[in-house]
């Protein structure tokens, strides 16, 4: 479905990859990627906490879809889910030992 605003300008879709790395200890990067039809938001997080204020913003914007990278254990998925309130779904790369970390869970490492 197209919804337009005014004449011209259509709404765009926006989703989401977010990714957890110690880099972004400080603050999140985002890069916005114009897919056309769409924006593919690009998130780069340095904690659990930090990833749960970014996908709520993230939803209040509304985004539709955040996917995590594996870097993101079970708990970090719940966690992120919890944040966007039912606002936007939420989806997961899996492995359960992440071999960017030493072959441990993101739970392990970003607890």
């Amino acid at each position: 479905m197209t919804i337009f605003i005014g004449k011209e300008e259509e709404m765009k879709r926006k989703v989401c990859f977010m990714f957890i790395n110690g880099v972004y200890a400080k603050a999140p990067e985002r890069k916005v990627l114009d897919m056309g039809q769409g924006e593919m938001i690009v998130v780069g997080v340095g904690s659990y906490d930090m990833a749960c204020d970014e996908a709520s913003k993230l939803a209040d914007e509304g985004v539709i879809m955040i996917e995590l990278c594996g870097g993101f254990g079970t708990l970090g998925h719940a966690k992120v889910t919890e944040a966007v309130k039912d606002r936007c779904k939420v989806g997961v790369v899996r492995f359960d030992n992440h071999p960017g970390y030493d072959n441990i869970s993101g739970d392990q490492k970003w607890k």
